[in-house]
């Protein structure tokens, strides 16, 4: 009843921190270089929001010389940490009452030390985002989206570059797609300026980089979220992280390998190859135990095989039914705080299945149907029949949902067991496997030619 109390509320004030979001965003359309008084009205009215707040000054200074029509680097910077501010408002009145609900502990953030400046890498970066800024998305021409691949090559040639690179890079991909954005009838508003404004913050000269700490412990595997690109698949799995000490940790590690388009679902396993000790774990329902792993303040174990040996069979839904509740979960990185990165395991019983929702507690929870990846054996019927549920709670297009990652359901008056990470090591069903098989011949050919090449 507490969860269904918690998914039922809508937080104060919530509708109308969208809306200031979106009067920004709207500038953002049209572009900075042309704020006419509707829009300046809707940027001031972020710097009223922001009266009595730490950033109260500098936001309400670089709106004004916005609107005024000076756009600088440090304007834009302060534009995007306001609205990054404000969405990471949401993602707190969102998860806190969850947390409360699920009776987990968060533990507060501790910001780590800034890395050095990377001087001329970034600001390549930052000029192709104030360029956009100013045009609007209205304005971006095929000359204008590929402006920053010459920042992305020079950052991705510095290690510590890679993830403002990789997140340039993609969005950058997003806008010659869509160029010219002018004759487009529809543009995906919110997340350019979500893309924008973490692209900005993140090729700031003093943006703190991510530390980690070295982590003992047995982890016990709830499910894997699939994420299926034309060109890469990752597995992220979740799971507790039983410390020495005693403490029962929420933990999230995950494998990605770089792959072509033709090789998808089971066979996109294949590409995880160096990766056995993390697939066996999944296949077979194993623990692990981990020695000197590396664990970010933000919960993700940073996956070595090398300090990760099996252990025995563990039945997932017993671990979620005895462990699952008091966990201690880590704290969100600033730039992560959006109600769309929420993404909370849970364990739901005794639920009213329909056809795309459950009823919990008086209370419609949508089931995300469309997240089921094909390289695994869950289906819409077999969670439609499911009578228990480890899932991802997330809050998608204003409401909330949950992603499964394992049911139990009852097919033919048997009862069923599955879950995304069943076909780690290969279909276990037997039309599936020799769908794979065949699939799988692709994948050995592209790698020995790919052997090939690179030994020449």
């Amino acid at each position: 009843m507490m969860l269904a109390d918690a998914l039922r509320a809508r937080p104060s004030g919530f509708d109308e921190t969208f809306a200031l979001i979106d009067g920004l965003d709207d500038a953002l359309i049209h572009g900075l270089a042309r704020i006419d008084e509707e829009r300046a009205a809707a940027l001031e009215s972020i710097a009223a929001a922001f009266t009595g707040s730490p950033l109260a000054g500098r936001v309400a200074d670089s709106i004004g010389k916005i609107v005024a029509g000076t756009v600088t680097d440090e304007h834009l910077a302060v534009l995007a940490g306001a609205r990054s501010a404000l969405t990471g408002a949401l993602h707190d009145a969102l998860l806190t009452p969850l947390d409360e609900a699920l009776g987990r502990v968060r533990e507060p953030w501790a910001a780590p030390a800034a890395p050095p400046p990377a001087g001329q890498l970034l600001a390549g970066g930052r000029s192709w985002l104030r360029e956009l800024a100013i045009a609007g998305w209205r304005g971006v021409d095929h000359e204008l989206a590929g402006g920053g691949a010459q920042a992305v090559q020079a950052l991705l040639a510095d290690p510590a570059g890679r993830r403002a690179a990789v997140l340039l890079d993609g969005f950058g991909a997003e806008l010659r797609s869509a160029a010219p954005v002018a004759t487009l009838d529809r543009v995906p508003v919110r997340r350019w300026a979500d893309l924008w404004s973490r692209a900005v913050l993140l090729t700031q000269d003093t943006f703190p980089a991510p530390e980690t700490t070295p982590a003992d412990g047995r982890l016990l595997l709830l499910g894997v979220d699939l994420h299926e690109h034309p060109t890469v698949f990752r597995a992220q799995a979740h799971g507790l992280l039983e410390t020495p000490g005693g403490q029962v940790r929420l933990v999230r590690a995950g494998v990605a390998a770089a792959k072509v388009d033709t090789i998808s679902g089971p066979s996109a396993w294949r590409m995880l190859a160096a990766f056995p000790v993390f697939r066996a774990a999944l296949a077979e329902k194993r623990a692990v135990e981990v020695t000197g792993m590396p664990l970010t303040s933000t919960g993700d174990l940073l996956w070595d095989e090398t300090r990760a040996v099996p252990g025995e069979p563990v039945d997932p839904f017993a671990v979620a039914r005895v462990r699952l509740g008091g966990v201690t979960a880590a704290s969100t990185a600033p730039l992560d705080r959006h109600p769309a990165v929420i993404a909370e395991p849970v364990l739901l019983e005794g639920w009213t299945a329909g056809p795309e929702s459950f009823e919990l507690g008086g209370v419609t929870l949508a089931v995300d149907t469309d997240r089921l990846p094909e390289a695994g054996p869950l289906t819409p019927a077999l969670v439609a029949a499911a009578t228990a549920c480890i899932g991802l709670l997330r809050w998608d297009a204003g409401r909330w949902a949950v992603q499964p990652l394992a049911v139990q359901s009852v097919v033919r008056k048997k009862p069923v067991v599955a879950h995304t990470g069943d076909w780690a090591l290969g279909p276990t069903d037997a039309k599936a496997a020799k769908a794979e098989a065949a699939a799988g011949t692709a994948v050995d050919v592209l790698r020995e030619r790919a052997g090939r090449l690179l030994r020449k």
